[in-house]
């Protein structure tokens, strides 16, 4: 018996100890794995009441901002209904005027009613009713576009000939096609004309060869 237990006793002191120590790997990864979550916890952090209250009156104010703009909208649309409403109709009603003076033009060419009484009272009431449109048109701002013996302004008129005059500036409107009007301050249509150029020089020779020609 005594020999067994030094046996096992010598047995026991021949046994490789335990390894109980740990990598330098696994310290490492250890560390690693410590510092990402508190990397994460920092992103994640809470805002301040501070920053709160800064973002809900940055948010506040951009509403009102946006509130304001829609109003603004709203009155510069309802204004410019109001003022121009009847732009469409206007415009139509134009024709009226033309019309009329279509029909004086057709009378006053009328080899028929030529220097009778019939043409010239016809005309007169023509006359009437065009000026009556007229102030009815001004009453409500709608008035005629002043164009002859004027410079051509691209504004309000539209040049649709040239016609050669020495005696005016170029660019004079000497002819008025179709009166142009405005509403308010609004081009309701503008003016058709024709406007003056200088004569050119070769007609200049040729109308003087003319006249020479025939005072001889």
């Amino acid at each position: 018996m005594e020999k067994e237990e030094n046996q096992n006793t010598a047995t026991k002191d021949h046994q490789e100890p335990e390894n109980k120590s740990v990598k330098p790997e696994e310290n490492l990864d250890t560390v690693n794995n410590e510092e990402t979550a508190q990397d994460a916890k920092e992103e994640i952090k809470e805002p301040t009441l501070e920053e709160k209250i800064f973002e809900l009156e940055d948010k506040v104010a951009r509403t009102f901002a946006e509130m304001e703009n829609q109003r603004r909208r709203f009155e510069k649309e309802k204004e410019e209904a109001f003022e121009y409403g009847g732009y469409s109709f206007a415009k139509d009603a134009l024709n009226l005027i033309d019309n009329l003076e279509r029909s004086k033009q057709v009378l006053e060419t009328d080899e028929r009613l030529k220097d009778t009484e019939a043409l010239k009272k016809s005309l007169e009431h023509l006359d009437i009713i065009k000026k009556d449109t007229i102030s009815i048109f001004e009453k409500n701002n709608i008035k005629p576009i002043e164009s002859l013996n004027k410079k051509l302004d691209p504004n309000y008129h539209q040049a649709m000939m040239e016609i050669e005059d020495n005696t005016k500036e170029p660019g004079t409107i000497i002819q008025e096609i179709q009166k142009g009007f405005t509403i308010k301050d609004r081009l309701l249509r503008p003016s058709l004309v024709g406007v003056s150029k200088k004569v050119s020089e070769k007609e200049e020779k040729t109308e003087e060869n003319k006249e020479n020609t025939e005072d001889k």
